[in-house]
């Protein structure tokens, strides 16, 4: 079974943005989902409600970014910046909460807030071409991430990050070759 890809509804009111994520959000999503975070933030945007009620899937990966967001906006010392995560689906929110993020991400239950495409706009993630070494990178932040919040992701992905350092180091290595790509 197919699993349909990451879509994103984004809506912005004052310093609030709105996200409803549907679909799988996985790594090849998750390139595209730190850029659109990244241009936020550089906007001025500190208060993020992420919609989860239509995602059937979130990896690591793409929990790490919003993991990461948690952690930028904790950071900023404003008391208005946050991401709150809101309606789950049991599967993701089990996996929100095995992972330990819980002071960065808040799980909240509440009404939807974005009902269709109408009210923003909405983008297809992972459909750019992303280079390997984009890829690896985005993963690896991710997974650090999830380690530094919670000690014991330490033993869950210290091989899964170990790998990405040794791939990207490789990747970078054929791309400072004559004539190197890291496609």
């Amino acid at each position: 079974m197919s699993l349909p890809p990451a879509k994103v509804l984004v809506m912005v009111s004052g310093r609030d943005v709105r996200l409803r994520i549907t679909g799988h959000a996985n790594f090849t999503a998750a390139p595209d989902f730190k850029a659109l975070v990244h241009g936020l933030l550089q906007k001025g945007y500190r208060r993020f409600k992420v919609d989860l009620s239509d995602c059937v899937l979130l990896d690591s990966t793409f929990l790490g970014i919003l993991c990461r967001l948690g952690i930028q906006l904790h950071q900023s010392g404003d008391p208005e910046a946050a991401v709150d995560l809101l309606n789950p689906t049991p599967r993701v929110a089990q996996l929100i909460e095995g992972l330990g993020v819980t002071d960065y991400l808040r799980i909240i239950q509440e009404p939807r807030t974005i009902a269709g495409t109408s009210n923003g706009t909405e983008t297809i993630l992972g459909t750019a071409v992303t280079d390997r070494m984009e890829l690896a990178r985005t993963s690896l932040e991710a997974h650090q991430a999830l380690m530094a919040v919670n000690p014991a992701n330490q033993s869950r992905f210290k091989d899964v990050t170990r790998f990405l350092q040794e791939d990207l180091q490789k990747l970078e290595e054929a791309r400072n070759q004559p004539g190197g790509t890291s496609t």
